[in-house]
């Protein structure tokens, strides 16, 4: 019977929960001005040597996102200390830390959607009268 889940889906799990937990708790002490920040995901290369962390910030200014993530990136030692106190690990992988837009492109392309909706409905009342 074939497992389920790989080993770096379940690595790639746990390092998503610990890191998000390290950057609720730990990281926002050390860097208080950083702004509301989530862990939207985390991959795991497969011989476990490399982490990608994706990020989604939740600040509509560029310029903050962009000093946010230099933050992010300069603190990776400081997380990955953190992380291979919390798993058990031979080797404690690599963080990368990657901007997720995901969340928001999506809220972009619903509220085309909606505006594009609206318009037809529009112009379908236009039609009518």
């Amino acid at each position: 019977m074939a497992r389920e889940f790989s080993r770096t889906d379940r690595v790639a799990q746990q390092i998503h929960k610990e890191v998000a937990s390290i950057l609720q708790q730990e990281f926002k002490h050390r860097e208080p001005e950083v702004g509301m920040i989530t862990v939207s995901g985390a991959e795991v290369s497969r011989d476990l040597s490399h982490a990608k962390i994706f990020i989604t910030f939740y600040v509509a200014d560029e310029e903050k996102i962009e000093q946010d993530m230099a933050k992010l990136i300069d603190s990776r030692g400081f997380v990955r200390g953190l992380l291979g106190r919390r798993i058990r690990m031979r080797n404690v992988p690599a963080i990368h830390f990657v901007r997720d837009t995901s969340i928001v492109e999506g809220a972009r392309i619903s509220a085309l959607v909606n505006e594009a909706i609206a318009n037809d409905k529009s112009k379908s009342k236009d039609e009518d009268q």
